[in-house]
């Protein structure tokens, strides 16, 4: 947004009666996409802290084997969250292509509500539905 400053209110949502990804709409998906990435991050830093405060060094092999699996299921939550990151960060390029809340395969406009649920959407639901069938398919052959 090359320094251009948007009137912005605190309690904004987008509404379809507005131009479609206008500077304000484009402006909250940024800020909400952000904020995800923020509190994502902060709960990387934390299970990261954890980790290193405590060892697994349960005398009892159950309550070593517990905490073990404990740490292997936050482990692989954070791994999921780590592409998840990779996913809003590919968001907030598009924001700045010009190219967000549209369809990667049709070019047509992705819902509002689509978008409010799943920033990170790049296809409408109509072809995210489409690309899965086909998928699905090609995995039962």
């Amino acid at each position: 947004m090359s320094g251009q400053t948007i009137d912005f209110p605190l309690n904004y949502s987008p509404t379809d009666d507005e131009e479609f990804m206008n500077p304000r709409q484009l402006e909250y998906f940024r800020r909400r996409l952000a904020a995800w990435k923020r509190e994502i991050l902060r709960g990387a830093e934390t299970t990261l802290k954890i980790l290193q405060a405590e060892t697994l060094g349960e005398p009892d092999p159950a309550d070593r084997a517990a905490s073990e699996t404990d740490w292997s299921i936050e482990l692989r939550a954070r791994d999921r969250q780590r592409k998840l990151i990779a996913k809003i960060d590919a968001a907030l390029r598009r924001i700045d292509d010009g190219d967000y809340g549209y369809c990667e395969m049709t070019g047509e406009p992705i819902s509002l509500r689509r978008l409010e649920a799943r920033p990170i959407a790049t296809m409408t639901l109509e072809a995210q539905e489409r690309h899965e069938r086909k998928e699905k398919i090609s995995r039962d052959t």
